[in-house]
Order: C-alpha cells, then sequence, then structure tokens
C-alpha cells in the first residue's frame, strides 16, 4: 500500500514544480505555457544573466490578456499569484537592445515555477501556527491529497464533458445519415418516374 501511494503521489509532485533554463537571443521575445486549475498558488523564482546594454522585460499574462505579473528590465526576482480560474498561463521573456549598440551574446534565462502543495512555504506556516514538525508534515499531506481528489474530481468532469460530446455527435451524425438515406430514396424515386415519362413521351415504352 505504501508503494502504491509513493507511485500515486511522484506523478503529482512532478507536475507541480516546472523548471527551465535556455538561451535568449537579442532582440526576441519567448513564451512558455503552462494550464494550472482554479485556486492554485503560483510562485515562481527568474533569474536573467545580466548584459549593460540588453533590458528583458517578463510578463505573465492569462488567456484573456490579463497581466498577472510584469518587470521591466528584470534581471532577478520572484513573483506570486492565485489563480481565478483553470486557464491557460504564459510567461514571456522579451529582450530588447538600442539601436546603435555592439553585437551582444544570448542572455541565460533560468526559471522556476512551483503551484500547488510545492509552491507553499509549510516553514512559515509552521512558524506563525506554531506547528510541531509532525503536524507541519500532516498538514503538506492533507494539502496534497486534497489537491490529489482535485485533479481526479477535473478529470471526471472532462470525461463527462467528452462523453456527453461524443454522444450528441453519434446522435447528430445518425440524424444525418438517416436524412441523406431519405434523401436518396426520394432522389431516386423521381428518376425513376421521371425516366418513365420520358420514354413513354418519346414512345419507347408503353
Amino acid at each position: 500500500m505504501a508503494r502504491f501511494t509513493a507511485l500515486l503521489l511522484l506523478p503529482v509532485l512532478i507536475e507541480s514544480v516546472f523548471s527551465i533554463s535556455f538561451f535568449l537571443p537579442v532582440n526576441s521575445r519567448k513564451c512558455l505555457r503552462e494550464e494550472i486549475h482554479k485556486d492554485v498558488l503560483v510562485t515562481g523564482e527568474y533569474e536573467i544573466s545580466e548584459d549593460s546594454q540588453t533590458k528583458t522585460n517578463l510578463k505573465i499574462t492569462d488567456s484573456s490578456g490579463h497581466t498577472l505579473y510584469s518587470k521591466e528590465d528584470a534581471t532577478k526576482g520572484k513573483f506570486a499569484f492565485t489563480t481565478e480560474d483553470y486557464d491557460m498561463f504564459e510567461v514571456c521573456f522579451d529582450s530588447r537592445l538600442p539601436m546603435g549598440s555592439g553585437k551582444v551574446g544570448d542572455q541565460l534565462v533560468n526559471l522556476d515555477m512551483k503551484h500547488g502543495v510545492e509552491a507553499k512555504n509549510y516553514e512559515e506556516i509552521a512558524k506563525v501556527e506554531k506547528l510541531k514538525p509532525l503536524e507541519v508534515e500532516l498538514r503538506r499531506l492533507e494539502d496534497l491529497s486534497e489537491s490529489i481528489v482535485n485533479d481526479f474530481a477535473y478529470m471526471k468532469k472532462r470525461e463527462e464533458e467528452m462523453r456527453d460530446t461524443n454522444e450528441s455527435t453519434n446522435t447528430r451524425v445518425l440524424y444525418f445519415s438517416l436524412f441523406s438515406m431519405c434523401c436518396l430514396i426520394g432522389l431516386a424515386t423521381w428518376q425513376v418516374f421521371y425516366l418513365r415519362r420520358f420514354f413513354k413521351a418519346k414512345k419507347l415504352i408503353e
């Protein structure tokens, strides 16, 4: 049972931690996207290699274009926000080099993002609520269990929506097939009567 629990929790922990490093060319824009559930705490830490001539802006938005975090001339810092709805969130780094500047190399960007249970600072919670180590671990497991339950509930909801969509599509296909069959039968009947009148007019048949 313990082994099963460990295997079950591992994917959740992997999905809630996002870390990436990449090189950002001068005068370019790179964006990272991630889908996150509703009412989830998201924290992040970024570090961009400094360059005296290049300015890099950081902006985090949702699918509606609402700005959740913005920093001009970003070099190093942290951000945090709580999602209001299930949505696709976009983290964009925009590099700009003034005209007339010399040749500048690419900037190294390091980004660490956490959401859900991994984003909470349980050490700070323990200090504020004066919790013992065992109580902190129980709190963490409780939050993790709640997160798993919410994920399963969301997957079940999505499954129901997809099933309803499939059933609706099947019903429409059935009706369309019946309509097409009726049209073909009607067309064939009309052709028979038309050809019969035509041949009678030409006195080919009686």
